[in-house]
């Protein structure tokens, strides 16, 4: 395994470093999102252990996605981000860990954290490469990094198998793997419901999330019959940041893909979320 190659650039997001961070900085500025471009603070504290963040296309949601990124620049400087995604094309090991050098953007490359990676693999995690060659749900969360910090490393994970107990033993063998991280849980919400519905089934859901509660997010999904496609990895973060001494998360904020689109009938849910020590 070698460099990654992108595999939704120019779909998902902007195929060109130009035009990439044009549409960035478009999604910061965006009504719905924080208002202004930020700056990373060189002084922060570091509070943040996980953000939640969608991953869908820049259009639909990355003026949601920009509300987390904006967190984590005043936050301060990290080193390396633990980047948990949902398989959505059924390929690989239940989960999966990217183990090369590193991931390409039209932003440049981005180098694995191989030290890091290896304290992770054990009976959970396992080195593979099928689950990540197609899936977009870890990728379009680089871009965000590279246009904030000049030098960050990365841990790509992908989660095929997203039963509780897995969840669990993924965010106990990443909370023992290190210091100075970020876990970056990428998921959507509601898919293809109307906005109303997917507003009452999603707050429920969230409500679950920033109570730091993974089993009370399982009951909920299951009860709601939600069609979050991340939960397993939201889960894991959960649980790593609970282990890693985190006391509290926020919403930072809502919308669906109507808010930007206009279609109202049938929706994605989409929310940015943060948890702190």
């Amino acid at each position: 395994m070698g460099v990654r190659k992108p595999a939704v650039s120019g779909m998902f997001y902007a195929g060109t470093a130009k035009k990439l961070e044009e549409q960035i900085e478009w999604c910061y500025k965006h009504e719905l999102g924080p208002g202004a471009i930020p700056r990373v603070n060189s002084k922060g504290v570091r509070e943040i252990v996980a953000i939640v963040v969608p991953h869908a296309g820049y259009y639909y949601s990355g003026p949601i996605a920009a509300h987390a990124y904006n967190e984590l620049a005043d936050d301060g400087i990290l080193d390396t981000a633990v980047i948990l995604g949902p398989n959505h094309t059924g390929y690989g090991y239940p989960v999966s860990l990217w183990a090369g050098v590193s991931w390409n953007t039209p932003l440049g490359d981005v180098e694995i954290n191989k030290e890091l990676a290896q304290r992770l693999l054990g009976d959970v995690i396992k080195v593979d490469e099928t689950a990540h060659i197609h899936e977009h749900s870890v990728e379009v969360q680089l871009p965000w990094l590279q246009h904030l910090y000049k030098k960050v490393k990365i841990i790509p994970i992908s989660m095929l198998a997203q039963d509780i107990e897995t969840a669990r033993a993924v965010g106990k063998a990443i909370s023992q793997a290190g210091d100075n991280l970020i876990i970056i849980a990428s998921s959507d919400f509601t898919h293809y419901e109307p906005h109303s519905v997917a507003m009452e089934k999603d707050a429920s859901v969230i409500e679950a999330i920033v109570t730091l509660d993974e089993e009370k997010l399982y009951e909920r999904c299951e009860n709601l019959n939600c069609t979050m496609c991340g939960y397993g990895p939201v889960a894991s973060a959960i649980v790593a940041a609970k282990e890693m001494k985190a006391k509290k998360a926020g919403l930072l904020k809502y919308a669906t893909s109507g808010d930007t689109s206009g279609d109202f009938s049938k929706v994605v849910g989409y929310s940015s979320i943060v948890i702190k020590r």
